[in-house]
């Protein structure tokens, strides 16, 4: 099974969101978890893991079932430095796959471009315990026209709307 991870913030607590599929071509998710958590940290530029990882793992451990991979929105290397992604992939004893979904660079940052569908944009995608080419390739393959696979969208969706009506 893959997960894919996503985080919105309120001011003082955060909607964590998970969707899981067993393919990547999956155009829906086989299950969605959400939970609500305090934030845990102030944002500080490339500290981000200070502040998403213990919501990702708050999500991750109301999972039921066992994951063959992870992706996560952000970066899993920021250059020669650890990113959330990075930090994820240690935090569960380096057992899990962990693929960083990008939409904007980071200075210093390294990882793969990859464009999807007609747009201009990449995305930039760093991974942990999957070779990078692999990885990138898995996120050609999601289901999607567009930039922004459908999945990964719809964990955006699912952790906004959980924010929502959390206000």
């Amino acid at each position: 099974m893959i997960a894919a991870f996503d985080v919105q913030y309120m001011e003082h607590r955060c909607a964590a969101a998970a969707v899981l599929f067993s393919s990547y071509r999956d155009p829906r998710p086989s299950l969605v978890c959400t939970k609500l958590l305090p934030v845990a940290a102030d944002y500080i530029p490339g500290e981000f893991f200070r502040r998403e990882l213990p919501c990702i793992l708050g999500v991750y451990k109301a999972i039921r079932q066992g994951l063959d991979e992870i992706i996560v929105d952000g970066y899993v290397m920021l250059g020669d430095k650890p990113g959330l992604g990075r930090y994820l992939f240690e935090s569960l004893d380096c057992k899990i796959p962990v693929i960083g979904v990008a939409k904007s660079t980071f200075k210093n940052s390294s990882g793969k471009e990859v464009y999807r569908g007609k747009s201009k944009r990449p995305l930039y995608i760093t991974s942990a315990g999957i070779d990078l080419e692999e990885a990138a390739d898995r996120i050609l393959s999601m289901h999607g026209a567009y930039r922004i696979p459908t999945l990964l969208k719809q964990v955006d969706i699912l952790a906004r709307n959980e924010a929502r009506q959390a206000l």
